[in-house]
């Protein structure tokens, strides 16, 4: 493993979670680990974690992933906030 860096108050390489909000569809977890993979991150499915919304319309996926360096980290985000199912992130 490199030494860790430190880029604008996070430290790489590191672990981090993000939570994925689209509508309440049962393929939104499978795009988001998918959508990660594919940014060059290694999401861990055993932190899956799911949330409906009060009525049901939504779902939030949550997920923490592995990360190299900070392009890997913002390309993630950029992957999945482009995707049509994914309507915001956290």
């Amino acid at each position: 493993m490199e030494n860790p860096t430190e880029t604008r108050g996070f430290t790489f390489p590191g672990t981090f979670e993000v939570t994925a909000f689209g509508p309440a569809r049962p393929e939104l977890e499978a795009i988001v680990l998918g959508e990660l993979t594919a940014a060059g991150v290694r999401p861990d499915p055993g932190t899956v974690r799911h949330r409906h919304s009060r009525e049901g319309n939504y779902l939030a996926v949550a997920v923490s992933f592995w990360c190299e360096d900070r392009a890997h980290y913002d390309n993630a985000y950029a992957r999945l906030r482009a995707h049509p199912a994914v309507k915001w992130t956290l």
